[in-house]
């Protein structure tokens, strides 16, 4: 059928009446338009309809047999495809929190509160995640008795392990005293060193990251937190990635050394490598002394299986060079692939940390809000900050200002279920061994607030992203430090969150 349609716009007062004009058919038969029983529009022959657009964009549905106008739809009542398909397409994407509420995804408990929010928007409240592990909770230490020495007699009771080499007359090296040699060109020997295997990116200008490190590891982040570490600012455990504890190491960084330095200034942070002590990294011999231990094959869960062993000591080479070159023990792995961490002579690559704070402290304030502790001089500057985990939502820290009253290296642990927490069905006292592996770690730092202190603990990488039961937690190189900086009468003052009287008036 041939036609034709003239279509006809006028603009009036807030509407725009619209007139389509169309030839008659050839039959020239009267067509009737009529109301469809649901309340739709029955045309003249079913579906035979055209559309047009006038210029206000209001589209015109015409009965093609007749010309009339069926009807005229405004845009603003159509569906608007295109804004749908961006709607569809954003929610399959999802949205970031909104604000300035950042979270970060190395944190369980960012994450946690992340995905309470959540519930909380759709009407549904969880509790906040509890930290099993509740080592250094609110501990009925009143005192240590001496630390057993280690007179060669150490051995390995526990269930299945293969009895270590005793280690005889050996003496270890102290913590913060392990000899490193800086990462020189070096006479070919049987066995090449690792930064021959995964060099260091060159002056820190495009960076090379090597693809054998694990989880998105980088050894840019690692040199940026070497840095930190040399200068007071602890990131805790170095592993070569960012987060909210390098976020406050390199804050804390600037104030103690008077800088702005920024973590994407790679010129900048290599400047302050080269002028702090050089390489981030190092070569280091294995000894006969690291591969003798002595060492545990694991370390129980339950109290009273603790309780039965002669120490908590460490459970591999790989943990204990970990903790001494202040690095995460997969890190240290990930960046020494293929190398024999039990065969003495080996040559392996650690993080040339630096030497420890040396200026003694007056001060120190432990923040509940921040995770972080820090540390003044009796002039009031800060020299040293640590990450921490401080006190929950369930057992929080003390409040106020209180006192070192005694320190203690390597100290054993009483578990008393009367005045402690309760842990598995142990309703016992006991006493745990003394050792880095320990509930307190290798270092406990009393306050004169009654079970309550500063210490260290068996798991570094969790400092700052779990719960306590309201001690203050470091990692057990972060503590020592600590502990050789301080003295019974320093100040320990405990700024933001909930303190245990307000949990307790609840």
């Amino acid at each position: 059928m041939f036609r034709t349609i003239f279509a006809l716009t006028a603009l009036a007062t807030g509407f725009v009446p619209f007139a389509a004009l169309a030839s008659p058919t050839q039959d020239n038969a009267t067509r009737v338009v009529r109301a469809a029983d649901n309340g739709g529009i029955l045309v003249a022959q079913d579906g035979n309809l055209d559309i047009y657009y006038d210029a206000r964009g209001n589209r015109v549905i015409v009965d093609a047999d007749t010309g009339k106008v069926i009807a005229i739809q405004p845009p603003q009542t159509r569906l608007d495809r295109r804004a749908l398909r961006r709607e569809t397409r954003l929610r399959e994407l999802g949205r970031a929190p909104s604000g300035d509420d950042r979270y970060y995804l190395d944190d369980p408990e960012d994450m946690a509160r992340f995905r309470r929010k959540q519930l909380e928007e759709e009407g549904r409240v969880i509790p906040p995640p509890a930290d099993e592990y509740d080592a250094n909770g609110d501990n009925s230490v009143e005192s240590f008795p001496p630390a057993p020495q280690d007179d060669g007699t150490y051995d390995n009771t526990y269930p299945d392990a293969r009895p270590p080499a005793k280690p005889g007359s050996i003496k270890r090296q102290p913590l913060n005293e392990a000899s490193i040699d800086p990462m020189q060109p070096s006479a070919p020997t049987e066995q090449a060193a690792p930064s021959d295997q995964a060099g260091l990116p060159p002056k820190m200008g495009k960076t090379t990251v090597d693809p054998s490190l694990a989880l998105g590891a980088r050894q840019d982040v690692a040199a940026l937190q070497v840095l930190l570490d040399r200068g007071g600012a602890s990131p805790g455990v170095i592993d070569g990635r960012f987060g909210s504890n390098v976020d406050k190491a390199l804050a804390a960084y600037n104030e103690i050394n008077g800088s702005n330095l920024k973590s994407t200034d790679s010129a900048g942070i290599q400047a302050a490598l080269s002028q702090s002590g050089g390489d981030p990294f190092a070569n280091y011999t294995i000894t006969a002394e690291d591969a003798a231990g002595p060492y545990v094959a694991s370390i129980p869960e339950d109290y009273s299986q603790k309780a039965q062993l002669n120490c908590m000591c460490y459970t591999s080479v790989t943990e204990a060079l970990a903790e001494r070159f202040h690095m995460d023990e997969n890190y240290l792995k990930s960046i020494n692939k293929g190398l024999d961490f039990n065969s003495p002579g080996t040559i392996i690559k650690v993080a040339n940390f630096g030497k420890l704070v040396s200026t003694p402290v007056a001060r120190i304030v432990a923040d509940k809000t921040k995770k972080e502790v820090y540390a003044y001089d009796a002039g009031g500057k800060l020299v040293a900050a640590y990450p921490a985990t401080i006190g929950s939502a369930d057992t929080p820290s003390p409040t106020g200002i209180h006192a070192v009253s005694r320190i203690a290296l390597d100290p054993n642990y009483t578990y008393n279920p009367n005045i402690n927490f309760k842990q598995g069905q142990n309703d016992k006292i006991l006493t745990i061994p003394p050792g880095p592996n320990g509930p307190v770690g290798s270092v406990w730092i009393a306050l004169d607030k009654p079970t309550y202190g500063i210490h260290g603990t068996p798991e570094p990488s969790k400092i700052g992203k779990t719960e306590s039961h309201g001690c203050v937690r470091l990692t057990n190189w972060d503590a020592r430090e600590l502990a050789k900086l301080v003295s019974p009468g320093v100040t320990v003052e405990f700024v933001g969150g909930p303190s245990a009287d307000d949990v307790a008036q609840q």
